[in-house]
């Protein structure tokens, strides 16, 4: 989910049912269970593994002696370092408030148990964890979006749809205005699943399916359908163009928000989406002249250099990445990625969105990257400045 990319799973040949369900047949082994009330099961600290499986073998006033279970040695630890283990039902538990034995160990194994298994959704009471894949899963299609519609959250497995539908359901119900925080360190996937909860909303608020209101006519109903679907689109298309001017590549995430955003949706009375804003802060506007080792300034800069095709950079005056000196490290790719593809998706989006002057932007881009031309003792500079002088005061006159 650190991925830039289309939000949807068309294409996908897996079975998305291994991504979300859990194979509950450990839950119920019988002799699983009798190894683990036999053993008396704990979780002991190790500098490898953070915690790792021990049974115990004698206990004493402060101590305990253990046996570790990976490699048979023996080990004597303090009792107040040991933490139980839940028994086998509890493997892979959907929700991890649910556990009897509610500690560290507890819950680092289970998300780490239900992540090796392709599963990267868990609860945690009210809150829902996500531990980043790292590519794309089958489990954000049209398909799965309609399985978690009007379902109550224990109905279905964890998703981040499923959270989203509760606060949906929930401002219908109660009339109250609902809240989703999508929070994390770099690279956690905050970006994409903001773009999820988007991509649910804009699927369920623009339905027709939803309509409570059956004696609006006909006419009026496919002409209100029609109006929302393009503002649900324009709400999704709206995400590249952010992307493009406030993400970068850093050492940790490929796609990552250099900018904090906050997104307002609005609804009417009957749950179909309105109106929306979109407030952003904190740019990290250093990075448009400075970047570290293996870091990118923002995706827009080598978008343009990369997409612009040959007409449009002649128009623009622009040149090759080595010759701007705020492109600190010159043009590092990005796995998986193509700038060239990525420009013309952030165009189609402004196209989406109602800018009718979408080479006006790229100008106030190729402005910037006259201003930070390189090789200043060039004796060719003074006229190269004298060419680009009379093209590029006009885009000052309008942006600056």
């Amino acid at each position: 989910m650190a991925h830039r990319g289309g939000i949807g799973g068309g294409g996908y040949s897996e079975d998305p049912d291994r991504y979300l369900y859990v194979d509950k047949g450990p839950m119920y082994n019988t002799a699983a269970q009798a190894d683990w009330t036999a053993k008396r099961l704990v979780w002991v600290p190790s500098e490898r593994h953070g915690f790792e499986v021990a049974s115990v073998v004698e206990e004493r006033d402060e101590d305990v002696m253990v046996e570790l279970s990976e490699n048979g040695k023996r080990a004597v630890v303090n009792k107040d370092d040991i933490q139980r283990m839940n028994p086998p039902r509890f493997t892979k538990a959907e929700d991890m408030a649910e556990l009897t034995c509610l500690n560290e160990a507890s819950v680092l194994h289970n998300l780490k148990d239900r992540y090796y298994s392709g599963l990267i959704y868990t609860y945690s009471g009210l809150f829902c964890v996500v531990v980043n894949p790292y590519k794309n899963l089958p489990i954000y299609t049209e398909p799965i979006i309609e399985m978690y519609r009007g379902k109550k959250r224990h109905e279905k497995p964890p998703h981040i749809y499923a959270i989203t539908d509760t606060a949906y359901r929930s401002m219908l119900q109660d009339r109250e205005d609902q809240s989703i925080l999508c929070t994390g360190e770099s690279g956690a996937g905050k970006t994409e699943n903001t773009k999820k909860v988007i991509q649910y909303l804009a699927h369920v608020a623009s339905s027709p399916k939803g309509r409570k209101d059956h004696n609006i006519p006909q006419s009026e109903t496919q002409r209100s359908v029609k109006w929302q679907g393009e503002l649900e689109r324009q709400l999704l298309q709206a995400n590249p163009i952010l992307e493009s001017f406030g993400n970068a590549k850093t050492v940790k995430n490929d796609n990552s928000s250099r900018f904090g955003k906050f997104i307002r949706i609005n609804f009417d009375v009957a749950g179909f989406i309105v109106g929306a804003n979109i407030e952003t802060y904190l740019l990290e506007k250093s990075r448009a002249i400075r970047q570290a080792k293996d870091e990118r300034t923002f995706h827009i800069f080598y978008q343009l250099l990369s997409g612009a095709g040959e007409q449009l950079c002649s128009e623009l005056l622009v040149e090759s990445f080595n010759n701007y000196r705020f492109l600190s490290n010159g043009c590092i790719p990005i796995p998986g990625q193509k700038d060239k593809d990525n420009f013309q998706e952030t165009m189609e989006s402004m196209s989406i969105m109602g800018f009718s002057q979408e080479e006006q932007i790229c100008e106030l881009v190729g402005f910037v990257c006259f201003l930070f031309f390189f090789n200043p003792s060039s004796a060719s500079r003074v006229h190269v400045i004298s060419i680009r002088s009379t093209f590029f005061a006009s885009v000052y006159e309008r942006f600056i």
